[in-house]
């Protein structure tokens, strides 16, 4: 059985740094975009935001999910 374990300090604090370069990159990318396409800006920020609930959404779901669910190895 496959278990995971709580993420240490230095692993959090990875995770982290590397969530907050995801959002300055997104933003900078939508900003770029807006100099261009206002509109088109704000379909992708609405799209990339729809993505990033659905993205940590899903991590929440993994990391709740019960051990004994359907699915996966018996």
């Amino acid at each position: 059985m496959v278990t995971k374990e709580p993420a240490g300090e230095p692993e959090r604090a990875s995770r982290l740094v590397l969530l907050f370069l995801e959002a300055v990159f997104v933003v900078v990318a939508v900003a770029g975009l807006a100099l261009w396409s206002v509109p088109g800006a704000l379909v992708a920020a609405g799209v990339l935001g729809a993505l990033a609930c659905e993205r940590a959404s899903a991590d929440r779901r993994a990391a709740v999910s019960p051990a004994g669910g359907e699915g996966g190895e018996r």
